[in-house]
């Protein structure tokens, strides 16, 4: 099968960052299902480890990106009884296999969810990880419950990028919360009110911006930006016994002292947390993706996908890797196999 992947670090603009090979297509464990890939989505995960991930040496084999995809099921394994041959389905994957770039993909099954009916494959790929993860982060880290008509208040540092835009869309129509989003331009400003945001705040200035819009201090904070750089903002800005989440790490450590004195709940959030462990909560990522299309085809939810790229290949991953990594992309980017 044809696949897109890398075995050394190189930057963006160097046409050997990644590379066009073949490999066998994979067989599927008992759990397992092989999926054919029809669309991807790229995330900042995908740049950060193309970027990382053979700094030292070259790698012996290929790395194979992706997370995001929206495919067919054509084998399921022995165990799998959850979909089977001909289902349209979407999921997010793990860090810890295989990607989706590639024109077949296994992926074990109870982190798999059906598509949702009236979505194209590219919108449908441009949802999962972020979705699993705004989800996690606001229903089971946070512990917010979905019960509309809340008073709580809810500020997401980074509201434009991928996992903001649908958690501001989470939070707004299944808890109905007040919404405070981040955003720094003009276009992300608008994105974010478009997704159902109350009020956008300035990043740069967090605590003076999110003041301006009339909240002293807020119930929860999502950041989906660099921990670290926010730190003092979150500890000023979160209410007493208020929580945060973070779903970025931090380049240097942060003084959780800082929470003591408010008895603020600290949480971290990470997509892959549940399938690499296998922990027993793991099939609640199917559970998540079910929701969702259920959500998406009552109209609730809508896809976040701004752009869209056509054709598995080198040269069209290294197109998506440099725009997410302009930093100015809005929602999200997929590409079309």
């Amino acid at each position: 099968m044809r696949a897109v992947g890398f075995t050394r670090s190189l930057p963006v603009e160097d046409q050997r960052c990644l590379m066009d090979y073949e490999t066998p297509v994979p067989v599927p464990e008992p759990r397992e299902l092989l999926i054919r890939v029809e669309a991807v989505s790229v995330n900042p995960v995908d740049t950060m480890r193309r970027r990382r991930a053979a700094t030292e040496e070259p790698l012996e084999r290929p790395l194979i990106l992706g997370f995001d995809a929206a495919g067919t099921v054509t084998e399921a394994g022995p165990e799998a009884h959850l979909f089977g041959p001909g289902d349209r389905v979407w999921y997010a994957g793990s860090i810890d296999r295989s990607g989706s770039n590639a024109e077949y993909q296994v992926v074990d099954e109870r982190i798999v969810g059906r598509r949702p009916k009236n979505l194209e494959p590219a919108e449908a790929a441009a949802l999962p990880l972020t979705a699993i993860t705004a989800w996690e982060a606001l229903f089971e880290r946070l512990g917010i419950s979905q019960s509309p008509g809340t008073s709580h208040t809810l500020l997401i540092i980074g509201g434009a990028g991928g996992v903001g835009s649908i958690a501001i869309q989470l939070a707004k129509r299944l808890a109905g919360m007040k919404v405070i989003a981040t955003a720094s331009r003009p276009a992300s400003r608008d994105w974010c009110l478009e997704m159902g945001a109350d009020r956008v705040a300035n990043h740069h200035s967090l605590v003076d911006s999110v003041r301006e819009t009339g909240f002293e201090h807020v119930d929860y904070i999502l950041n989906c930006a660099d921990t670290a750089e926010h730190w003092d903002a979150m500890a000023e800005l979160i209410a007493p016994e208020g929580k945060i989440a973070c779903i970025v790490g931090s380049e240097r450590p942060v003084d959780l002292r800082k929470l003591m004195l408010k008895s603020v709940t600290f949480a971290w959030e990470h997509m892959s947390t549940r399938p690499i462990f296998e922990t027993d909560t793991m099939q609640r990522q199917h559970r998540i993706l079910e929701q969702l299309a259920d959500r998406v085809e009552s109209g609730d939810l809508r896809s976040t996908l701004t752009e869209t790229l056509q054709g598995l290949s080198a040269a069209t991953l290294r197109q998506a890797h440099s725009r997410l990594e302009s930093r100015r992309m809005i929602g999200k980017l997929s590409i079309v196999f």
